[in-house]
């Protein structure tokens, strides 16, 4: 199994529960459930390979569908949407950081497979990231999460740039990218906890 496809999974796993959450607090019924699942995980990979001409991973491979799908029915049966202020429970907390992390990586290796450059593989690690929380927002009404001041887009580039100079530096591998990934969830874990923002203009 490549880097990439690891990436995918963590990535959508994380992301189907956050979309899970996200659709239970704005009390969505279970299709709205499952809407928001399906593009909280999903979105931002189909918008990636659309841009980098590729034919998007989810509809190539029947695993993210069945990634999502299990991750809803275990959501419902160990009950989690029983939580209150979910956004604010360790396990959304984690679950959302697992997948901007692994998307922004899968994301950045779209964008070096397809020879972009630096700008092209940090937007491309970026639109991975955040593209599905995003179109989960605008259909929910609301203005994207990461646009509002957290210190949350800015990891996905960090960890994106990171992975392009490691390919720069011909350093690309597992354990190079575990240990990428292990310091993007570090830093956007402390990062919450310290609640770090990004400046607003007044």
């Amino acid at each position: 199994m490549s880097i990439f496809e690891i990436a995918e999974i963590f990535g959508i796993i994380a992301f189907a529960l956050s979309g899970f959450y996200m659709a239970v607090r704005e009390k969505l019924d279970l299709l709205g459930i499952f809407i928001a699942a399906f593009l909280t995980a999903l979105g931002g990979g189909i918008t990636r390979d659309t841009i980098a001409d590729k034919m998007p991973y989810t509809f190539t491979h029947i695993l993210p569908t069945f990634l999502v799908i299990g991750v809803i029915m275990a959501a419902v049966l160990l009950k989690l949407n029983r939580h209150d202020k979910l956004e604010q429970t360790t396990i959304f907390i984690v679950s959302d950081t697992l997948g901007l992390v692994s998307f922004a990586i899968s994301g950045s290796l779209v964008g070096i497979d397809a020879g972009f450059n630096v700008f092209g593989i940090i937007m491309l690690g970026l639109i991975t990231a955040v593209g599905g929380s995003c179109l989960r927002d605008m259909l929910l009404n609301k203005i994207p999460f990461f646009l509002v001041g957290e210190f949350y887009a800015t990891v996905a580039i960090i960890v994106s740039l990171a992975m392009y100079i490691l390919n720069e530096f011909n350093a690309m591998n597992f354990l190079s990218s575990v240990i990428v990934f292990a310091i993007g969830v570090a830093l956007r874990l402390f990062a919450y906890y310290r609640k770090w923002k990004l400046p607003k203009l007044s």
